[in-house]
């Protein structure tokens, strides 16, 4: 029997959209919540090309949990990384980064904890094909283009400065177009009269997928239009094709009628795919919680487990009714859950109503002046398009200065092409989060 003293306990693990949104429907209840995250930063992730492309600072898009979340006297922030849980006992069995042990106790237990970046099971390609789905990942990635041009100007041969002026894209979807888009400005404008023996305006700019469309996602009258300012600007669309190699000095790649090509390039980066990190499969096999094929986790209407109604599943790594992975349904999902919480806390003896997604619509920014945006029946792009992409994302930053910040570089960006950061260090790594998987 709970003591009656002792508040209800409530674990969220994750501090993404999700996260951070069950902790802040729980703001005014009788409960101790804990957020525990392997990162100590929310971080705004449809932002991380413009992060990677130098427009915008770490800072604008990331912002310390404990900050966020500080007018929140219930809410306690952890960093350690979640490995298991015990259904039966109820406890969050976590790993701090020293590699100490946490166990973490619960009556609710809320799992926001995202989707990491797939390879389809060629996770070798890692090491040569960076994704982007963390800090880390963009600032790797801002290491890597800067680098390239900075490697062409002094290469050695035509050759290999033609590879290092080739920048290989895996993945036709939001990210893969937006940062296609943005390379193309790099080389265009951003860096143009900066060197003297290339120009960085020749720089080919290739991106890879394997449907008929980028942004299929999208509709076929906005993926058209995007297919054709991409091309406009200079990249080069290769759809219906699978990468089946990646390495140092470029990628391989098969079409459908199952011609193998190679194209050179020194720096290949990945957009394509995405998959559950290793908590959720803990979580299944704790629970007898069926996955999909990405690992996302099956919920009920009420986004519980069956046999589990004080767990609670959100965001990307939930499925159900194939909600799309946008940071809407994951906001969305997780003010819900924590709204769920809070009810059964006051005592409401209704059965809450099933999780209904309000479809806002979704936007990609391809390059200056250039969006598309679909909002339901409404699809808008060009100049249009790209003012509501601006309101959205500005509506959307969290924190006054996060919002300040991106609009003043916003500005000088649109303005100028200039670039504020294009700071990268130029010899080793930047650690990857994506641990190496077990087999």
């Amino acid at each position: 029997m709970r003591d009656h003293v002792t508040p209800r306990r409530v674990v969220i693990i994750g501090g993404g959209f999700a996260g951070l949104f069950a902790a802040r429907a729980l703001r005014r209840s009788p409960v101790a919540v804990t957020v525990v995250d392997r990162r100590a930063h929310h971080l705004f992730q449809p932002l991380l090309y413009q992060c990677a492309s130098g427009i915008l600072s770490e800072g604008q898009i990331a912002q310390p949990l404990r900050k966020v979340l500080r007018r929140h006297p219930n809410v306690d922030c952890l960093l350690a990384e979640a490995t298991d849980v015990d259904a039966e006992a109820r406890l969050v069995h976590a790993r701090r980064p020293d590699g100490g042990a946490l166990e973490l106790p619960y009556d609710d237990l809320i799992v926001a904890v995202g989707m990491r970046q797939s390879y389809f099971g060629h996770d070798e390609f890692a090491v040569h094909a960076p994704g982007m789905k963390t800090l880390n990942d963009a600032l790797d990635i801002r290491r890597r283009l800067y680098r390239a041009f900075e490697m062409a100007e002094t290469a050695a041969d035509a050759e290999e400065r033609r590879q290092w002026l080739t920048f290989a894209l895996v993945g036709g979807g939001p990210t893969g177009v937006e940062l296609a888009g943005q390379i193309r400005e790099i080389a265009g404008h951003t860096l143009d009269r900066e060197f003297r023996t290339i120009d960085s305006a020749q720089a080919r700019v290739l991106l890879f997928e394997g449907s008929d469309d980028v942004l299929g996602a999208f509709g076929p009258h906005l993926a058209r239009r995007a297919a054709r300012t991409l091309r406009s600007l200079g990249v080069e669309l290769h759809l219906g094709t699978l990468v089946t190699d990646v390495g140092a000095h470029g990628l391989t790649v098969r079409d459908r009628a199952g011609t193998t090509t190679r194209f050179a390039a020194r720096t290949v980066l990945w957009t394509a795919g995405v998959e559950a990190p290793p908590i959720a499969a803990a979580l299944a096999r704790a629970t007898g919680a069926t996955q999909d094929r990405a690992g996302r986790i099956a919920v009920q209407p009420d986004l519980t487990l069956p046999g589990h109604p004080e767990i609670r599943v959100t965001g990307d790594v939930m499925s159900l009714n194939r909600l799309p992975g946008l940071a809407e349904v994951a906001m969305q999902s997780g003010a819900y859950a924590g709204r769920a919480v809070r009810h059964a806390v006051e005592g409401r003896t209704k059965k809450p109503k099933p999780f209904t997604y309000r479809d806002l619509g979704s936007a990609a920014y391809i390059c200056r002046g250039r969006a598309v945006v679909k909002m339901g029946p409404l699809h808008l792009s060009g100049v249009l398009g790209w003012f509501v992409w601006l309101f959205i994302h500005i509506a959307f930053l969290t924190g006054f200065r996060s919002r300040l910040g991106a609009v003043l570089s916003w500005a000088v960006t649109f303005a100028t092409s200039a670039r504020r950061e294009r700071a990268f260090t130029s010899s080793g790594g930047v650690p990857r989060d994506r641990p190496p998987r077990r087999t």
